[in-house]
């Protein structure tokens, strides 16, 4: 049986692949599971300093897979055991999880993102997008809110004005719009390649300052000032002269290329305590 979501490590960056090229990689049930466990495996290999996520074939996601309307793949106990009551819960999950990966995710677009799949999409730290790439949160369309985290990670990207807008209507956004209003970082022709491009850069860097860096902007960007300069304080401390620290400003003062050690933790819960 074909993976549905395929994950390859090369030189400390993860690529993972929607892979259901067929069905533009909308989402049945089982790639939402398999969405979700691409991100725990991820999140778990330490040696993993940047992520790419992209998708195979003619889209990046084509939202839901339609046929769950009819099978009742998708209402039948929605929020039975194991789906709800916790959050982020288990249709959250696949987009909302992408934020609690401890290394920068960067989300390749092509095709569509629709529906669910702009919600994967914004759950990444930083989206490049094909020039013919359209968006839509669209769930509208089936009667519906957004309810895979696009609450949580529009509010990041783009005005309240225009989320309203796009929940409203479910209007499809062209991608030089969507680089305008914030859906998308940027264009780029080949976006696959920009974002590996982009993520073999970041995993040059120091894996826990990248790391920490993502926690600290994510955890203190909606919070109090003073708050934030404190967790900034903190997080900082607690790089100062660690074994990677100290092989940064080694090889920098060598110019060489820094040879550092997997990162220190394994998610961010180990930062609670700090």
């Amino acid at each position: 049986m074909t993976e549905l979501v395929t994950v390859e490590v090369v030189d400390h960056v993860a690529h993972v692949r929607l892979n259901r090229p067929e069905k533009m990689n909308a989402l049945s049930m089982a790639m939402m599971e398999a969405v979700a466990n691409a991100a725990e495996a991820v999140t778990a290999n330490r040696d993993v300093r940047a992520v790419v996520l992209s998708g195979e074939g003619k889209a990046f996601c084509a939202g839901i897979d339609t046929t769950a309307f009819t099978s009742g793949e998708i209402f039948g106990d929605m929020f039975g055991p194991g789906r709800g009551g916790f959050w982020p819960n288990y249709y959250q999950k696949p987009g909302f999880a992408w934020k609690q990966v401890p290394v920068p995710v960067i989300a390749a677009l092509h095709g569509v993102a629709f529906g669910g799949g702009i919600q994967i999409a914004l759950g990444a730290d930083i989206r490049i997008a094909h020039p013919q790439t359209r968006l839509s949160v669209m769930e509208i369309k089936w009667g519906l809110i957004p309810d895979m985290s696009g609450s949580q990670t529009l509010r990041d990207l783009v005005r309240l004005d225009v989320a309203k807008e796009l929940v409203f209507t479910g209007r499809i956004v062209e991608a030089p719009e969507a680089e305008r209003i914030g859906l998308v970082t940027r264009l780029a022709n080949d976006p696959v390649a920009e974002a590996l491009a982009l993520a073999q850069r970041i995993a040059g860097g120091n894996p826990d300052a990248v790391a920490l860096g993502k926690h600290l902007l994510e955890s203190t960007w909606h919070g109090d000032t003073l708050a934030g300069l404190r967790r900034e304080e903190t997080l900082q401390a607690s790089i100062l002269n660690t074994p990677n620290h100290r092989e940064a400003i080694r090889a920098g003062m060598a110019k060489e290329a820094p040879q550092f050690l997997p990162r220190a933790f394994d998610d961010f819960s180990a930062l609670d305590d700090l």
